[in-house]
């Protein structure tokens, strides 16, 4: 990602890289509930496979805990996973920075044995109800590896790697009573139809991020003035695009709208696997990559909750319906009005998915050096996959589904994705970076030149 003054010391995984060979053989095996058939299977060239499993076996695990829940929650132990996982290998394999934690592992240790431990300990420790699965899961894992000191040495250091990010997010806010108090009143959220659900996970607004100083440090400006003419032109569109009948949208952007309703979180652990793969990517190579975009994807949802609970704007529904009390001569109420898809329970301002998504495209773009980020996002509602070269027309899609759905405020939208880049480029400028031959990493860094800031797309498409 940086331009230093002496090359980084190659991971080892490039140097030994066929330490993991006989690993190649029994983490296919894993049972169909844990392992979908996009996780790859190892060979004796991609010892990196046993990262990209752990993580398709983390992303059901966490999905099938949650089940429908519409909430940013899914990304939160996405990333404490996958920096205990990249912990766990890169203090093997060398190449980068550790992750709060200054403890290096043997050389001679197996860093797939170290990774398969350390995702196992820490799923174990927040999903316990999994026990049997996993257990399933890493035995497949440790069978795949040549018995003796180097696995058991793996073995010992990812534990040891687990507990560490086990005890740095204790006390952290998780499921704390925050309750949400602002009474309803002219552009003030309120639980929406149709199932008028209180604000959910409101202790995400509160939770110690992965990587940021504070839950506010990008909190953006607030959204505008219901008096305002930027305030109209929102609910005008609105109105017109995100309506379920009656909308002046295509059927392309009726499937766009679709195709980013479900859950974000897995449509982006499933791009990335394949990514991984399709390049080849060494072991440290690929737990950095899972580590950058998921603990930018936590402290997006956190930073997007923040602003959820601080400014605490109604949802389009409420504010279409409610137009004869906004004040604003230029919107008028529409009682029956439905958005396309059903709203979430939580504010409008900003949009968690937009966050999210722009958190995920710049760490991306960061940590591979150039704004094509060469994705194959699947989506579960739709059935179908779309390919995305660059970060831009990622971003772009995903602030039209919001609207296009009728569930979030264009600028709702742009605030989120401007936060979430933000939060990424932050997050790359402090964390996850090469080490040098001697040990050190370069300060300042530095970004190529070619790595442009992705683009929050404003327009229709």
């Amino acid at each position: 990602m940086y331009q230093e003054p002496s090359p980084p010391a190659p991971p080892r995984s490039r140097v030994r890289g066929f330490a993991c060979a006989v690993a190649a053989i029994a983490l296919g095996t894993l049972t169909a509930a844990t392992s979908p058939p996009d996780a790859g299977t190892r060979t004796v060239a991609d010892p990196a496979a046993v990262v990209r499993e752990w993580n398709a076996v983390a992303t059901d695990t966490i999905k099938t805990s949650l089940g429908p829940r519409p909430s940013g929650q899914a990304a939160i132990w996405e990333g404490f996973v996958s920096v205990a996982v990249y912990n766990a290998v890169v203090g093997i394999e060398g190449g980068y920075d550790l992750y709060k934690w200054h403890e290096r592992g043997p050389a001679e240790a197996s860093s797939a044995a170290a990774a398969a431990t350390a995702a196992h300990d820490v799923l174990l420790t927040y999903f316990p109800a999994f026990r049997g699965r996993l257990d399933t899961a890493y035995a497949d894992s440790l069978a795949a590896l040549p018995a003796g000191r180097a696995r058991d040495r793996g073995v010992d250091y990812g534990k040891r790697a687990a507990a560490r990010v086990i005890e740095l997010r204790e006390g952290d806010g998780r499921f704390a009573d925050v309750p949400f108090t602002a009474a309803p009143a002219p552009g003030v959220w309120r639980p929406t139809p149709p199932a008028f659900q209180p604000f959910i996970d409101t202790w995400l607004a509160r939770l110690r991020p992965l990587l940021l100083v504070s839950p506010q440090q990008f909190r953006p400006g607030g959204p505008p003035a219901l008096s305002s003419a930027a305030y109209a032109e929102d609910v005008r569109e609105l109105k017109a695009m995100g309506g379920k009948t009656g909308s002046g949208r295509s059927a392309r952007q009726t499937e766009t709208a679709l195709f980013f309703s479900g859950n974000l979180v897995e449509q982006t652990q499933t791009a990335v696997r394949d990514h991984a793969a399709r390049h080849r990517l060494g072991i440290a190579e690929t737990a950095r990559l899972f580590a950058a975009v998921n603990a930018a994807a936590t402290d997006a949802v956190v930073t997007a909750w923040d602003a959820k609970f601080h400014y605490g704007s109604w949802r389009p529904i409420t504010a279409i319906r409610l137009a004869d009390t906004d004040g604003n001569p230029a919107t008028t109420a529409d009682p029956a009005w439905e958005p396309l898809l059903v709203t979430p329970p939580h504010p409008d301002y900003v949009a968690g998915h937009t966050t999210v998504a722009a958190a995920v495209a710049r760490a991306l773009t960061g940590v591979l050096g150039t704004s094509h980020i060469d994705l194959y996002v699947p989506s579960e509602a739709t059935g179908t996959t779309r390919f995305y070269g660059s970060a831009d027309d990622f971003n772009r899609d995903v602030v039209d589904a919001r609207v296009w759905g009728g569930v979030h405020s264009r600028t709702a939208d742009v605030a989120g994705c401007r936060a979430g880049t933000r939060v990424a480029a932050w997050a790359l400028d402090h964390y996850f970076q090469p080490v040098a031959r001697n040990g050190t990493r370069p300060s300042p860094p530095t970004r190529p030149a070619r790595l442009t800031e992705p683009k929050c797309g404003a327009g229709t498409g």
